[in-house]
């Protein structure tokens, strides 16, 4: 087992910006380490390094004749250290991300990840050792108590027995990411951080720039579309270097590990077989039509167009009047939204709010969008935005405070046990979005704010669904062609429009340069084939929110318990108190045909 932490992933649908909102929350890091030169900082890097030292001493090569007793001893060190190397790297990466482009904090993550992997390598001997165990010998180990809760981590494990590699290259590998995928990654992330586009005479960067594309202003939109084609093209040759070189590189890894597809490795680390996958991706794909085409046709007519432009994808409605929401509001939105569900989902949400837990301004190098990061099962997450005051703002605090309470939750189950495979990782997040848009449905006013808030909730349906499979299709694209060669930056850009034409449909006209709008996605960079886990989690929330309505008995006790299993179960086992099936083909019927339903009561306000 390659010692897992966990690295904060952007969420690809944030929406974020700067302004005057009230008083933002900053993080209080503290509760990680108090100054990053503290000597607990310093002790806990010594511990990880003579931990790692005498772990792989008293374990290498004994592994297969140790009792059930002392492998549940085995792993509770491994778990310790996991636990402090985590801290340590949860701390400079969260440092890192609100400043991007100080050298001192950049290079403390970089010095950290240096230590922490070479103090790490000699923990890579664990997986290889234990997947030789003989079946049987390995059955009698975790029948003891102890070692038994973790069953679920070394079965998952054991799935990669198929692909492992010799010691000696496993731990080539893993010394050699610090200068591979991670540098890489850094490169990328310094560079969005970085970027500098001019709007209407005004100098902004990506988030802000980004976010322009939902203003009220029909110009301003253009201005921000055409900005971002211009920036990205001018940095288009590094983007595609950086995607090449990714893809190559997992390509090779793929290769010698013999894995069947380039998503296999995604599949296996989620838990999830790869035809339910297949099955979500072509659901979606065929519903395109009574989804994204149906419901941009509505808008062009909304707006009085006969051709969208893609700035006008995320366009307000032309009845929503512009207004900005403090943060205070958006707060007391999402508490009454998670309290009228349970009283206990707004007490999990609350020091989130009071403690520090939440970094929710845009500053100068502060990494874009917005993410949740579960730390450390002995701390608690802390939750990153770029908060601009607009309702798709309140919508993404409801999504990653779902996100943290999820955290908060399974955290009982210890740092191995506690991280939820991909798939199910967004139900919460998605879920409390639910719960906040059916808040603020119900205190619709009049025909048009009811309106207003259905079309928001579907065109934030169609970028969790529509835009994320056709993401997922456009890297399976782009890892099949990276295959057969190095990828042209114009090669890369047909892939990426040959799917946006598909998915966002006729009735859209896309401007030039729009084929460079991959470059920026970070999902694409750090974490492949992540983005489908958006769409399975949204096809799932749907679903268990139509039971919520259809009022099963005690709803409540078994959503908190699916939320308190954090990755101890199978996807099957999770939905069985709920009566679902992500493997039926139907389950993702089920919650595509919620979306539809929302768009049919659009099409029912135009016939009135």
């Amino acid at each position: 087992m390659t010692l897992h932490l966990k690295t904060p992933v952007m969420d690809a649908n944030a929406t974020a910006g700067t302004g005057k909102f009230g008083a933002l929350p900053e993080w209080d890091l503290s509760d990680l380490y108090p100054a990053p030169d503290s000597p607990e900082y310093a002790a806990d890097m010594a511990k990880v390094e003579k931990d790692c030292a005498s772990f792989a001493a008293d374990y290498e090569g004994k592994l297969a004749a140790l009792s059930g007793a002392e492998m549940a001893e085995c792993i509770r060190r491994y778990e310790e250290i996991e636990t402090t190397a985590g801290r340590i790297m949860s701390y400079v990466g969260l440092r890192y991300y609100q400043n991007t482009v100080d050298p001192d904090r950049a290079k403390m993550m970089s010095d950290a990840q240096d230590k922490i992997t070479a103090y790490t390598t000699p923990l890579v001997f664990f997986s290889l050792e234990f997947n030789r165990i003989e079946d049987e010998t390995y059955k009698a180990q975790f029948a003891d108590a102890g070692a038994a809760r973790y069953k679920p981590v070394f079965d998952r494990m054991r799935a990669m027995k198929p692909y492992q590699l010799s010691d000696e290259l496993e731990k080539f590998l893993h010394d050699q990411s610090v200068v591979g995928s991670a540098a890489w990654n850094r490169l990328f992330d310094e560079t969005t951080a970085a970027l500098e586009f001019t709007v209407n005479g005004e100098a902004l960067n990506l988030e802000s720039t980004t976010t322009l594309l939902a203003d009220h202003d029909r110009a301003t939109r253009e201005a921000a579309a055409r900005e971002l084609a211009r920036v990205f093209g001018a940095n288009i040759k590094l983007f595609a270097r950086v995607h090449n070189t990714l893809a190559k590189e997992k390509e090779i890894e793929d290769r010698w590990r013999k894995m069947p597809s380039a998503q296999a490795a995604r599949h296996l680390s989620n838990h999830v077989e790869p035809e339910v996958v297949e099955a979500l991706r072509n659901a979606v794909v065929s519903a395109y039509p009574k989804l994204s085409h149906r419901y941009y046709a509505l808008k062009a007519k909304w707006m009085g167009l006969d051709k969208l432009q893609v700035w006008d994808r995320n366009a307000p409605l032309p009845i929503e009047a512009p207004r900005d929401v403090q943060w205070s509001e958006a707060r007391a939105i999402v508490d009454e939204a998670y309290g009228a569900f349970d009283p206990r989902m707004a007490e999990l949400a609350k020091p989130f709010f009071e403690r520090g837990w939440i970094d929710a301004g845009v500053k100068p190098g502060k990494a874009p969008g917005a993410f949740a990061h579960p730390t450390v099962t002995t701390v608690h997450p802390y939750v990153m935005l770029n908060y601009l005051g607009k309702p798709r703002d309140v919508m993404t605090l409801a999504h990653e405070l779902g996100h943290g309470v999820h955290q908060c939750l399974a955290a009982g189950q210890g740092e191995m046990l506690a991280s939820t495979p991909l798939t199910l990782a967004e139900t919460a997040s998605v879920f409390g979005e639910m719960l906040t848009f059916r808040k603020m449905l119900e205190k619709a006013k009049t025909p048009a704010e009811r309106k207003v808030l259905l079309a928001g909730k579907v065109e934030d349906m169609i970028n969790t669904v529509v835009r994320q499979i056709a993401f997922y299709d456009f890297e399976c694209k782009l890892h099949a062609a990276r295959r057969e060669g190095e990828m042209t930056p114009d090669q890369i850009n047909a892939l990426w429009m040959s799917v946006q034409g598909e998915s966002l449909g006729p009735a859209f006209e896309f401007m030039d340069g729009y084929e460079t709008f991959w470059t920026y996605i970070p999902h694409f960079v750090h974490s492949p084939f992540y983005v489908y886990a958006y769409a399975f989690g949204d096809g799932l929330v749907n679903a268990l929110y139509a039971t919520y309505e259809g009022g099963l008995d005690g709803f409540q006790e078994k959503y908190f318990d699916m939320l308190k299993a954090g990755g101890s179960k199978h996807h099957k086992e999770l939905l069985a108190p709920f009566g679902l099936d992500a493997s039926d083909p139907a389950f993702w019927d089920k919650g595509l045909s919620m979306i539809a339903g929302f768009i049919d009561e659009l099409e029912a306000m135009e016939e009135a």
